[in-house]
């Protein structure tokens, strides 16, 4: 265990914790500029959301299919490779995403972006994971997670200052200087030697597939984290619509962010932190899932009763800020043949599910003729239930030995 670190300040967990604000601040960009970089274009009215919504799942789609290929790539061939080469690629698309002038290239790019995306916080934790001992790992994984938090607050920020191309602008730049610097991050030892022990070591995504129990674990994974992209993909990023349709004044998107993702990096830091303090990963998975819960349903009476959302979006990403939790828990529960594999399309699914979300919503508001504001309660229900049942069964990961390979 020598050759593992005990402290979170080593450079697995800088070059994983800055690449993942790179990549959180340029995620949720689009989701800060998706109406005035489409208005730049010229649309408006009913198509301005059409359009935004099928970019949106677009780039959701480049991420699930990201996390695919950068998951192989990373079990097979290194962490460190699969990690700049992630930023890399959605640096260059970000820059090429300053310059579109069309809705096509638009959407080109984003899938671009998306894939680029995608390998990096599910490559990131794999790493850190990997490098630290089995009793500290959570506090790295804490810093990456908090440091992409930052970024996402970072973007929100952007949103009241910077024109949207020149915000895609120069978080491309930042990618790309990270990328220079590039660390001298060594790979982990547990990969390497469990590349020079097992000559035959399998690598595929089929094996998530071939056993009922990984399956169901793999399943449950991508379950428990759904709720977050429920709440930031729906709730927050459609507060101009939900507000219009109640006739709400006073509350900005920019800001309804900003507190959201100010919650969630407090969140990321407490949950972690107790869950090191507790050594339990399901126990504070509970807690916060059981808080963001009872803050989504704060939410709603608040639309409904036409007041402020501002302080109820802090309170939801504070609930959902289990994400470091969460993604650790993923990263404990596989193989290192399968952990970089597991970990990325669990991260990327889990993001992914909006592009089932939102025709979720659209069907409730058809069958039941009901407004999309009503129609996000019972996809709430549905997204919090299967995840609060996600963790329940899920076995217990932390102090869990990560030096094995899936047969």
């Amino acid at each position: 265990m020598s050759n593992l670190y005990k402290s979170p300040f080593n450079l697995a967990v800088l070059a994983a914790g800055l690449g993942f604000f790179v990549d959180a601040f340029d995620l949720f960009l689009f989701n800060i500029y998706r109406i005035p970089s489409l208005k730049d274009l010229g649309l408006s009215g009913a198509e301005l959301t059409h359009i935004g919504e099928n970019l949106l799942a677009i780039q959701m789609l480049g991420m699930m299919v990201g996390g695919v290929l950068s998951g192989i790539i990373a079990d097979y061939h290194g962490r460190v490779y699969v990690l700049f080469g992630s930023i890399l690629l959605y640096s260059l698309a970000n820059i090429a995403n300053s310059f579109v002038t069309d809705v096509d290239t638009y959407a080109i790019i984003r899938f671009l972006a998306g894939v680029g995306l995608a390998g990096e916080l599910g490559t990131g934790i794999t790493l850190v994971s990997e490098s630290m001992t089995k009793e500290k790992r959570g506090y790295g994984t804490i810093l990456v997670a908090t440091l992409g938090a930052l970024g996402a607050v970072c973007a929100g920020l952007s949103g009241d200052f910077l024109p949207w191309r020149d915000a895609f602008l120069y978080a491309g730049i930042a990618g790309l200087v990270l990328v220079l610097f590039r660390f001298n991050t060594m790979e982990p030892s547990i990969f390497r030697n469990a590349k020079e022990n097992n000559s035959k070591i399998t690598v595929s995504f089929k094996l998530f597939f071939t056993n009922k129990k990984r399956f169901l674990t793999y399943l449950a994974c991508i379950l428990m984290g759904v709720p977050i992209w429920y709440s930031v993909g729906l709730l927050i990023t459609f507060t101009p619509e939900i507000m219009q349709e109640n006739g709400l004044t006073g509350t900005k998107l920019s800001l309804c962010f900003i507190l959201f993702q100010c919650g969630v990096t407090i969140g990321d830091l407490s949950s972690g932190l107790l869950s090191q303090y507790f050594k339990s990963r399901k126990k504070i998975l509970f807690a916060y899932m059981a808080f963001a819960c009872l803050a989504s349903l704060r939410h709603f009476i608040l639309i409904y009763t036409g007041q402020s959302l501002n302080f109820s979006s802090f309170l939801i990403g504070l609930g959902c800020g289990y994400l470091s939790v969460f993604v650790t828990s993923t990263a404990e529960h596989f193989g290192t043949n399968l952990r970089a594999t597991a970990t990325s399309t669990v991260t990327n699914f889990m993001r992914g599910a909006i592009t089932i979300l939102i025709p979720m919503t659209l069907f409730f508001q058809s069958k039941f003729q009901i407004t999309l504001t009503a129609s996000l309660i019972p996809v709430g229900i549905l997204v919090w239930l299967a995840a609060l049942l996600a963790v329940y069964l899920l076995p217990e990961t932390y102090g869990k030995e990560l030096n094995y390979v899936e047969e």
